[in-house]
């Protein structure tokens, strides 16, 4: 198969990963059938934003949209990085944009400055809590450590937003492989707890119940309450709790839980710590959250075994390496042990070097 063939998928699932792929692997990818069923057909108004996003933090990137948004194509570009800024709508939270950000900005010509406007926190996505406590801390057993930074400006919760996140990120030539198979033990539990126009006893009465389930199995947790005030606290009054868990090795194991119209503060706070002895229960030295992150940085790494351990696979992650088959021909090995439940993945790096990097 040339580099410069098509590839051909059908529906609106898994369009973010697509796009990701495309750009990294410079292979243009046309996606056909997007809810060609549907009563309102085409794309929607956060997926015609991801492709502005895509196409500004690109150079040459061509992209071609059917008139009834049921297709679209993408001829990537390059990387070029630099300033960004983002409005999103809120149909989806930050994090839904911050993931493609997260894939793409480390491979580009200059380092990235990013500003995204909209919601902080729903139970959709990724919250930039979560992001920014665990998603780029990741990136350090790949070697990209230095400079990678992350603010939460302003908080906005659901319906209406308002929140304002900044994520700075430098560019890297190439990643370094890993072997990361020790999962280890839990040894600490760190959390935010935060609230936006709502009492400020709302962020502690979260932290009491989410400490009371989780001081049975260890000590060391500290979680941190968030109030924002005024300006800062977006146009929607909400509240929401993101936890932690870190082990002997490294590993950072996540959970988190935004409130619905009518939630009480304590039932946040004992879901959310619940969810996190679910994940941990897991295993694995990503979580179920993050093992796209770990997959996709093991296959651009260079030219030599990568392995690690991840819990049992999502349906994503599943799909997620499908497609990492499709557009970069490499296929993981994929080993279960039955004695802690979890897979161990290997692969062989494709090699990727990010030519566009400016040589100092």
């Amino acid at each position: 198969m040339s580099k410069r063939d098509v590839i051909q998928f059908e529906g609106h699932k898994f369009l973010k990963q697509r796009l990701v792929f495309s750009i990294l692997s410079q292979r243009p990818v046309r996606i056909e059938k997007i809810r060609s069923n549907d009563e309102n057909p085409g794309l929607r108004d956060y997926e015609i934003a991801l492709l502005r996003m895509v196409e500004a933090v690109t150079n040459g990137s061509r992209m071609v949209i059917s008139p009834t948004g049921t297709s679209v194509m993408l001829k990537p570009g390059i990387i070029m990085g630099g300033k960004v800024s983002v409005d999103c709508p809120v149909s989806r939270a930050i994090g839904y944009y911050l993931e493609v950000l997260v894939a793409l900005a480390p491979f580009g010509k200059d380092q990235m400055v990013a500003t995204l406007r909209g919601i902080t926190m729903n139970n959709t996505d990724l919250s930039v809590d979560t992001i920014r406590t665990a998603t780029l801390r990741n990136y350090r057993h790949f070697g990209i450590e230095e400079g990678v930074e992350m603010r939460v400006t302003k908080r906005g919760a659901p319906p209406k937003g308002g929140g304002e996140v900044r994520f700075i990120c430098p560019v890297v030539r190439s990643v370094r492989p890993i072997n990361y198979t020790d999962q280890g033990r839990i040894k600490r539990i760190r959390g935010i707890s935060y609230a936006t126009r709502v009492s400020p006893q709302t962020a502690n009465r979260m932290v009491e119940t989410a400490r009371g389930e989780l001081n049975r199995f260890i000590p060391d947790i500290y979680i941190y309450t968030d109030v924002y005030k005024g300006a800062e606290s977006g146009f929607s009054p909400g509240f929401g709790i993101s936890l932690v868990a870190e082990s002997t090795t490294g590993a950072l194991i996540t959970a988190e839980l935004c409130a619905n119209p009518g939630d009480s503060p304590e039932d946040i706070g004992r879901d959310a710590a619940k969810m996190l002895l679910n994940e941990i229960a897991r295993g694995g030295c990503f979580d179920s959250s993050h093992q796209w992150l770990a997959l996709l940085l093991m296959v651009l790494g260079p030219e030599h075994a990568s392995k690690t351990r991840i819990g049992k696979l999502t349906p994503f992650t599943i799909q997620y390496l499908r497609d990492i088959r499709e557009f970069f021909n490499i296929t993981f090995k994929l080993k279960p042990d039955p004695e802690s439940n979890t897979v161990l993945a290997t692969c062989l790096g494709s090699g990727y070097i990010n030519v566009a990097k400016k040589t100092s």
